[in-house]
Formats: C-alpha cells, sequence, structure tokens
C-alpha cells in the first residue's frame, strides 16, 4: 500500500495540539519516589502512548502498511528504552 511512510508522521504540533514544555506532564505522575529523572520517563512513556497510537491510527487507515507500522513502533520503542536507561539507571 502507498501514502505516508513512517518518516512523514506529523509533528503533534502541526495538528493543533497545544504545544508543552518538556518538563510539562501530560498528566500527573503519582510514583511513590519522585525525581526529575522519573518525571522525564513518565512524559517519554506518555509519549510513547500518543506516537503508538498515531502509527496505528495511520495504519488502520491504510495510509501505511503493517510493516511500516511494526518498524515505527520498534523504533519509537527503542528511543523509550534508551531513555530509560539514560534516565532511571
Amino acid at each position: 500500500m502507498g501514502g505516508a511512510s513512517p518518516d512523514d508522521l506529523p509533528d503533534p504540533s502541526e495538528l493543533g495540539a497545544s504545544v508543552r514544555s518538556p518538563m510539562e506532564a501530560y498528566s500527573s505522575y503519582r510514583g511513590g519516589n519522585w525525581t526529575p529523572e522519573r518525571l522525564a520517563f513518565h512524559q517519554n512513556l506518555e509519549a510513547f502512548a500518543e506516537r503508538v497510537g498515531l502509527v496505528v491510527g495511520l495504519q488502520s487507515n491504510g495510509k501505511i502498511s503493517q510493516e511500516q507500522a511494526y518498524t515505527e513502533i520498534r523504533k519509537i520503542w527503542k528511543e523509550l528504552k534508551d531513555s530509560k536507561g539514560t534516565l532511571l539507571n
């Protein structure tokens, strides 16, 4: 199937979403042992979930193939995993 490639995913600000500061959480962090690093990872986790939702939506609507969706999700999973290693270790 043709259509957008995973590299063509829109920036959330292009979708009319409000632009957030890197230190602004999407939702409250309720962890018992709060640190700035845990807050940053929490934000990365939320961004991962949002991006996976966009990829799934693109694939569901025929804009990208299942293979492209899988590749993009693997890529953003690696980014999340790397941020965990950097922020929480």
